[in-house]
């Protein structure tokens, strides 16, 4: 089975930054190569929501042509769920507009038992991906 790599200190970013943004969600794209991360791109949400996020058109764009120049691929596409579960929602599900990317999920409780989640989701069915945190 698939397994997305997600370095230590990419893991503790995106944990820190949920947190911050608490609280509402938080988003951004990841990038590296095949479904190895080497590289997170923060977004700034347009809805400042605890239970929705969209990344502005213009932002999106900016980032795909520093993928683009920087000879990266789109890994997955992230954003933190601050009150519920780190699964997808309805509204995940319907606007996953991008079926080859994976989809993290960040919860921002101390507690939670697996604070990153990676999801494929496609054509409204889900499928969990296994996240290994590397060195």
């Amino acid at each position: 089975m698939a397994t997305l790599r997600l370095p230590q200190r990419l893991y503790q970013t995106l944990l820190e930054e949920a947190r911050r943004n608490l609280p509402n969600e938080c988003c951004g794209l990841l990038a590296g190569h095949g479904l190895e991360v080497e590289r997170i791109f923060r977004a700034r949400s347009a809805l400042a929501s605890p239970t929705a996020y969209e990344i502005r058109p213009r932002e999106l764009f900016e980032i795909f042509r520093t993928l683009r120049a920087q000879k990266l691929e789109l890994v997955g596409i992230y954003h933190s769920h601050p009150t519920g579960d780190n699964a997808p929602s309805a509204r995940d599900r319907e606007r996953a507009y991008y079926p080859d990317a994976a989809y993290l999920i960040v919860s921002p409780r101390q507690d939670a038992p697996q604070p990153v989640r990676a999801f494929f989701i496609r054509e409204g069915g889900v499928r969990e991906l296994p996240v290994e945190v590397v060195a």
